[in-house]
């Protein structure tokens, strides 16, 4: 009977998880995202307080089998946290609730995922960000971007980031 070599086994695996994981990453980095798109109906100057309408948090992963043995990475992604956090950076001051004297000066936010582009061996994830007069309740900025990642929340946070970044360039 012929000893097998468990090193080698365990080599062959990790290996075989190795390449995918790299063709995946290589397959990935070749989509080409449509631009963001920015509507604007006022100037950001005008608003420097912000309100963020609750999420839920989004929990993906992937994984493979490979010889028995399986292997996977989880993420998650809450996107209030996400748009939270790229206003704060940006010196912004995010309120708990709308205040009653800083109405004309207070957006509320709202995130939605707003489509899906297959590309490639995966999927894009497009989302989209409405800024809304806490004064007027008129649609001040509308902010849509994709994003494509190793998961769904990868995709979701590069897609906001994207978005973002579209709405911050004047």
């Amino acid at each position: 009977m012929k000893k097998r070599n468990i090193n080698s086994t365990v080599f062959k695996s990790g290996f075989l998880v190795f390449s995918v994981l790299i063709v995946s990453m290589v397959m990935t980095a070749c989509v080409t995202l449509q631009p963001a798109s920015v509507t604007r109906n006022g100037q950001l100057s005008d608003y420097p307080y912000f309100v963020i309408n609750s999420t839920e948090t989004l929990t993906s992963g992937q994984g493979m089998t490979s010889n028995g043995i399986y292997s996977s990475i989880n993420k998650t992604v809450n996107p209030k946290d996400v748009i939270a956090g790229y206003l704060i950076k940006k010196g912004l001051v995010v309120l708990p609730e709308s205040q009653e004297g800083l109405l004309p000066q207070t957006l509320i936010v709202n995130y939605g995922e707003s489509g899906r582009r297959n590309v490639g061996l995966g999927y894009t994830i497009e989302v989209t960000i409405q800024f809304i007069s806490a004064f007027s309740n008129q649609v001040i900025f509308l902010t849509t971007a994709e994003g494509i990642g190793d998961t769904e929340a990868d995709d979701i946070r590069e897609a906001i980031t994207r978005a973002m970044d579209a709405l911050f360039e004047e």
